[in-house]
Parts: structure tokens; C-alpha cells; sequence
């Protein structure tokens, strides 16, 4: 025997196997285009923002979410002849917002030093600690493309 259940949000259905074998006279809805909900990009067709667009990243939530809003909504609806020339403190703020989380929003120059990997970093997986590539012999390769800031070359570096 199926049956229905309401857990807080959630509505619970359970069916028998008969109730399965049976061909469903569901009718499925068209979809709408105004729907916020659907997927429908950055901008929605009455031409305001769809803050869930998975493109913005989710920077429309998160810390900053708030002053993100406000700077995207004044340059998206800005009418100036240089658009979003008015919204400079929005982005201002948005800006000293990141700033007070850099875990959460890295600046530029921090992805780049992250990619390049400093001495300090540690060595991921599959990849070679400073020192090991150091002290490997560059048996192909001239010795000025030896790094100065190595020790002093091997027997193996000085003789080839």
C-alpha cells in the first residue's frame, strides 16, 4: 500500500510495486522562461541580474556578497556615458572587503606566486623540492643553467 509523509520541507512518497508498474499519468509542465529558478545565464529575460548564475562564482554570497551585489548592480544598470564611471566607491568597497579576506578572494599576485611555487612552499605531489632539483646533475645542459643560489656543483657537474 503506498503512502505520503510530510517531513518539514520534504514530502515523502512511498509506493508499492504495483504502484510502479503501473504507466504514469503525470503531465509535465512547460518549462517557463521567466522562472528565476531555471537555468537562464547572467542576466534574466525581464533584464535583471540572476544572482544564481553559477558564473558569477559565488561572489554574490560569502563575506563580500553584499558589496558585490551593490557594485555589479550600479555598473549593470548604469545609464553614464562611461559605464559604471558613478560606481567607483561600490567598487571601492568591494575592493577593502576582499582585502579583509584573502583566504576567500586571492589577489592576482598571490595566484602568481602560488603557480610559480616559492622556496617556501611545500613540494606537491609529483613535483621536485628545490633542493632535488638542484643537486641533480645537468648532464644535457650547459653549466650556466646551473641556478647561482645552488651549493657548489658535483665532480659529475664541473667535469661534463
Amino acid at each position: 500500500m503506498s503512502y505520503c509523509r510530510q517531513e518539514g520541507k520534504d514530502r515523502i512518497i512511498f509506493v508499492t510495486r504495483e504502484d510502479h508498474e503501473t504507466p504514469s499519468n503525470a503531465e509535465l509542465i512547460a518549462e517557463d522562461p521567466d522562472d528565476p529558478y531555471e537555468e537562464q545565464g547572467l542576466i534574466l529575460p525581464n533584464g535583471d541580474i540572476n544572482w544564481n548564475c553559477p558564473c558569477l562564482g559565488g561572489m554574490a554570497s560569502g563575506p563580500c556578497g553584499s558589496q558585490f551585489k551593490e557594485a555589479f548592480s550600479c555598473f549593470h544598470y548604469s545609464k553614464e556615458e562611461v559605464k559604471g564611471s558613478e560606481c567607483i566607491d561600490n567598487f571601492r568597497n568591494m575592493q577593502e572587503c576582499m582585502q579583509r579576506y584573502p583566504e576567500l578572494y586571492p589577489q592576482e599576485e598571490d595566484k602568481a606566486e602560488s603557480n610559480s611555487g616559492s622556496a617556501s612552499d611545500p613540494p606537491t605531489e609529483g613535483s621536485a623540492s628545490p633542493s632535488e632539483t638542484d643537486s641533480t646533475p645537468a648532464s644535457s645542459e650547459p653549466e650556466s643553467a646551473v641556478p647561482s643560489d645552488s651549493t657548489s656543483p658535483t665532480d659529475e657537474q664541473t667535469t661534463s
